[in-house]
């Protein structure tokens, strides 16, 4: 991984500084626990409980070294620093062109992201056509379904 400046609110930090230490604290010991059960069961080599066990601290610990590294980059951003122009931390209101709705979006940094909750990436096609944008310019979204035409009705 490069070491490239990982943005994140301090919503975001907080939450990934309690999934690390859950992580470490609780994950852990409960894998650890089922390995040292299934290895109690005898024959490791036709063992599905052991080699269940050994993949979900694999998963674990690579969770953890994905996470230390997010917190070794963080920068935190606040959430509407910029009314004037889009930035990571804007909320920004939108319209697709021909729709009568518009559409809010929260740009925040990768490791946070969740378009299902309104908040997307500054490295997904959405979040890096409206950056730098102001309120009542027209941007262009190269999106994977197509080009997307939508108007920056207000920034907060």
């Amino acid at each position: 991984m490069a070491n490239r400046a990982v943005y994140v609110t301090e919503e975001g930090l907080k939450k990934i500084e309690e999934e690390l230490e859950h992580l470490c604290t609780v994950r852990r010991k409960e894998v650890a626990q089922r390995l040292h059960e299934a290895m109690e069961d005898g024959e490791l080599i036709e063992n599905a409980e052991y080699e269940a066990a050994k993949n979900e601290q694999a998963f674990v610990e690579g969770r953890i070294l994905e996470l230390e590294h997010i917190l070794a980059q963080a920068r935190v951003i606040k959430r509407g620093d910029s009314k004037d122009v889009v930035a990571i931390g804007s909320t920004v209101e939108v319209r697709e062109k021909g729709a009568r709705k518009t559409e809010t979006f929260t740009i925040v940094g990768a490791a946070e992201a969740n378009p299902k909750e309104g908040l997307i990436s500054n490295q997904s096609p959405y979040g890096m056509a409206l950056l730098s944008h102001r309120v009542g310019d027209e941007v262009e979204v190269l999106a994977p379904a197509g080009v997307i035409h939508l108007k920056v009705v207000k920034i907060k």
